[in-house]
């Protein structure tokens, strides 16, 4: 038989409430590893695509400059934030420069010393310091 005050407050009880709780609990511990290994996956497919921007915007820098021009002024520049700035205009939304910015935290992209061959395509590190195939 319920009390007066149950039947004033109706709700639910102390062990309905923790129960569901727990179960709640349990659902999130088991989806936080998905939910990171979609967001480190999701960084990592971001930076491929930024080294395939790059590569595309070395390839129409030189295609717009002519391929000795744009290798002496590629050669000349002494690192990769020169050469970055030198093709920049090439690339729509590009940032002010290659290190803020461009690529997700903990990646890096190293430009080609030279444009003699454009088979060489920008080396992408993650990370943790390995190489990244793309």
């Amino acid at each position: 038989m319920k009390t007066k005050f149950q039947k004033l407050f109706p709700g639910f009880s102390l062990v309905e409430v923790l129960a569901a709780v727990a179960i709640i609990g349990v659902v999130t511990f088991m989806a936080i590893p998905n939910i990171v290994r979609l967001k480190l996956d999701g960084e990592e497919n971001l930076a491929r695509a930024r080294g395939e921007t790059l590569n595309m915007a070395m390839a129409s820098y030189v295609q717009a400059l002519g391929m000795t021009t744009a290798n002496s002024i590629w050669t000349s520049a002494g690192s990769d934030e020169a050469r970055y700035s030198n093709m920049a205009i090439y690339i729509a939304f590009a940032p002010a420069n290659l290190s803020n910015g461009f690529m997700p935290r903990g990646y890096t992209a190293t430009l080609p010393p030279s444009l003699t061959n454009l088979a060489v395509k920008t080396t992408l590190t993650g990370p943790n310091g390995s190489n990244i195939p793309y």
